[in-house]
């Protein structure tokens, strides 16, 4: 299993594909994305949104690495345990990923 400072290196070598999504969103949280995007250097608020996701999914992403959750969940993943119920089941348990 390849590391979280791994992943990243590898992406950031690598042309991202990029998907069309649809999601709801608040349109105060749009309106505050709007506004400060400007102000942190982005170009508009979907690149700061888009930058928001990438760093919560980093910090995720390095909190797991090494952990015996992580190998957990890999294993539950690959038996075709729908990722749902492995959150669940995590939260449920009270256990700690980092």
């Amino acid at each position: 299993m390849k590391t979280a400072a791994e992943r990243m290196r590898e992406q950031l070598r690598t042309p991202r594909v990029m998907t069309s999504i649809s999601l709801r969103v608040p349109e105060r949280v749009i309106e505050d994305l709007k506004e400060i995007a400007p102000m942190l250097g982005f170009s508009g608020y979907q690149s700061l949104m888009k930058a928001y996701i990438s760093q919560g999914l980093r910090k995720d992403l390095e909190k797991l690495e090494g952990s015996n959750v992580a190998a957990l969940t890999e294993s539950l993943r690959k038996q075709g345990v729908p990722d749902e119920k492995i959150s669940a089941a995590i939260a449920e348990a009270g256990l700690k990923t980092a």
